[in-house]
């Protein structure tokens, strides 16, 4: 039987390449919560699939589970139409789930905590622990190979020659 007042974060993102940014959020989720959730939305930032990338994840961290948005909306924004459109879209893809925490390290953050009232736990929102950026990576790879665990690294290499 679970226990009540689990704690259940949850955060979203690309992860296009995944990298020890993401590591580090995810790695601050578990220590928190009981529960964590990744939702890994699809992308053609990089020619790598949705399932692929969530590969990565579930490697690397085997008790987070991992939901996959395919198809998401492609309008994105602060504004209150987009976050509308997105939380829509997202709380379909958790309807079955009762998350208590958000973890994001973007501005974002704050408009998912709030439409699904939900603490908004914001980590390393300034990228001072963990300096890297996925656009980093994809703009010089092996500059930027030192933010990514070698299994990522791999694969993205492969998907990039």
């Amino acid at each position: 039987m679970e226990k009540q007042n689990k704690k259940i974060g949850f955060t979203i993102g690309k992860f296009a390449p995944f990298h020890k940014g993401h590591q580090y959020l995810i790695e601050t989720a578990l220590k928190e919560m009981d529960k964590v959730i990744v939702i890994v939305y699809d992308t053609d930032l990089i020619d790598i699939k949705t399932e692929k990338r969530a590969e990565w994840i579930k490697k690397i961290y085997p008790n987070v589970e991992i939901k996959l948005a395919h198809n998401p909306p492609m309008q994105y924004g602060l504004d209150e139409e987009s976050v509308s459109i997105q939380m829509e879209y997202l709380s379909k893809i958790m309807e079955n789930e009762t998350p208590t925490h958000f973890y994001s390290s973007e501005k974002y953050g704050a408009c998912v905590a709030r439409y699904m009232n939900l603490i908004d736990r914001r980590v390393d929102d300034e990228r001072i622990e963990v300096p890297v950026r996925s656009t980093m990576i994809r703009e010089n790879l092996e500059v930027n190979k030192k933010w990514m665990d070698e299994c990522v690294y791999n694969d993205y290499k492969k998907s990039n020659l």
